[in-house]
């Protein structure tokens, strides 16, 4: 006869299945539809398939592991191509922006990028004003936005963002100050502070991959 370990077993297996449904599903809706936010991601998954208690939602990190094993899975052909050509737009921008000491962040840098990923750089200076007036004057149109970041545990605020396209890739600059060069906003996934690349070390990427593909 069951006993109540038996039940707490079966309730807990239950419930780690009902995250892993939802984990895959956001999955595969960051990578088919474009999704790049992780709470829409498992928000919309969990309706689809008709899960709505907050206790089996994934955490961000489980739908980052499933979208690596989804790309793995499905998309082995495309996704390194356009990973590598996403990272040297990113050496370029990079290059470009050099005296902005500029940091790559996200998926380009983790290598979860897709079709739909943005190059996403870390701008530092005191003033959005002048990465404005460099945009202008390079001739550069942009769109202007604001983004909500995590600058420490109990810290949030509202930084500049300038979102443009260079050739077939799209650009999406989030300026801050400069004493944020070597303290970095809290990832969204785990609250630690982002994962964040040097022009160096991305370059050191790029010659990684062709190094493994020769």
């Amino acid at each position: 006869m069951p006993n109540r370990n038996d039940h707490a077993r079966y309730a807990q297996t239950h419930a780690n299945e009902r995250r892993r449904r939802i984990a895959v599903e956001a999955a595969r809706l960051m990578s088919e539809d474009g999704l790049r936010d992780y709470r829409q991601a498992k928000m919309k998954a969990a309706a689809r398939l008709g899960i709505f208690d907050d206790a089996s939602l994934p955490k961000n990190g489980e739908i980052e592991e499933a979208l690596r094993e989804h790309q793995r899975l499905f998309r082995a052909n495309d996704q390194p191509h356009t990973l590598r050509a996403l990272r040297e737009a990113a050496v370029e921008a990079m290059r470009f922006f050099a005296d902005f000491e500029p940091r790559l962040v996200g998926a380009v840098l983790d290598g979860t990028a897709d079709e739909h990923s943005s190059v996403c750089l870390h701008l530092h200076d005191d003033g959005a004003d002048r990465v404005a007036v460099f945009l202008q004057e390079k001739g550069i149109p942009y769109e202007e936005r604001t983004r909500r970041l995590r600058l420490e545990r109990d810290t949030a605020a509202d930084v500049p963002v300038f979102v443009f396209s260079a050739g077939d890739s799209a650009i999406d600059i989030t300026v801050l100050p400069y004493d944020r060069l070597r303290q970095a906003p809290l990832d969204r996934i785990d609250e630690k502070p982002m994962r964040r690349a040097n022009l160096a070390a991305v370059e050191e990427l790029v010659r990684a991959e062709d190094a493994a593909n020769n």
